[in-house]
């Protein structure tokens, strides 16, 4: 599942905005705040305590290192988005037009996906939030695609591609030896990253930066989903 779930999200999405052609942008607003909330959530009650303790037996300068890769995260995605307009949290605009295919949109949004991909490995109810945080991104960024010059094909196989990079990222976090040696950080990056897009997913969920009670709730929601999934996740193991 851990791979199945943020793969057929986008799928999801993809076929949603090609058949059904959603135009009631509240609703996704409402499931971008949840899957804010989501990510937020796991993020702050098990990817960062687990990243810390993964410290506390080595140095106290390897320690501090962990929040010098969680900047380096932040910074990283405030790059990507500069390339990609923002459309990791669906914050695209609809004067954005393409005559040819969006090359550093899409890189940096593959880029993005793929790096997301890595603390899936080891924590599987992240995959069920990454899922979440992608379906909407689809919904709009195939509708996006959908009023521009691209050619259906370019649109499809721009999806199917970004649809493959997260678990692509499990598969090499799950298989890449070299890389084992090195997971506190790149999960510390990755927390960086998550911290940057869900926050701002959760203040742009709303306009004006106003939060009515439906986008509240939804907040709320999957604060407690996150909390009681963390739970579940902790027995297994």
């Amino acid at each position: 599942m851990n791979y199945i779930l943020p793969l057929l999200s986008v799928l999801m999405g993809y076929g949603v905005a090609l058949f059904l052609k959603p135009t009631k942008k509240s609703n996704l607003k409402l499931l971008m705040a949840f899957s804010g909330s989501f990510l937020l959530s796991i993020t702050v009650m098990h990817l960062l305590p687990e990243v810390y303790e993964s410290t506390i037996h080595e140095d106290h300068n390897h320690s501090n290192a962990i929040g010098i890769f969680i900047m380096l995260g932040i910074l990283f995605q405030i790059i990507l988005e500069f390339f990609s307009k923002g459309a990791e949290h669906g914050h695209v605009h609809s004067h954005d037009t393409f005559e040819k295919t969006p090359w550093l949109l899409f890189i940096s949004l593959c880029i993005h996906a793929y790096l997301e991909g890595f603390p899936v490995s080891k924590h599987a109810d992240l995959a069920l939030g990454i899922a979440i945080h992608h379906l909407p991104i689809a919904i709009i960024l195939t509708s996006f695609f959908l009023n521009t010059k691209l050619s259906k094909t370019t649109i499809f196989l721009f999806m199917i591609v970004f649809a493959l990079m997260t678990p692509l990222g499990t598969l090499t976090a799950s298989h890449a030896e070299f890389l084992k040696d090195y997971h506190g950080q790149i999960t510390a990056i990755v927390i960086g990253i998550l911290f940057h897009i869900s926050s701002t997913i959760i203040f742009e969920s709303s306009e004006n930066h106003k939060f009515n009670l439906a986008k509240l709730s939804m907040i709320a929601i999957g604060i407690v989903v996150a909390y009681f999934l963390g739970i579940d996740a902790q027995h297994v193991h």
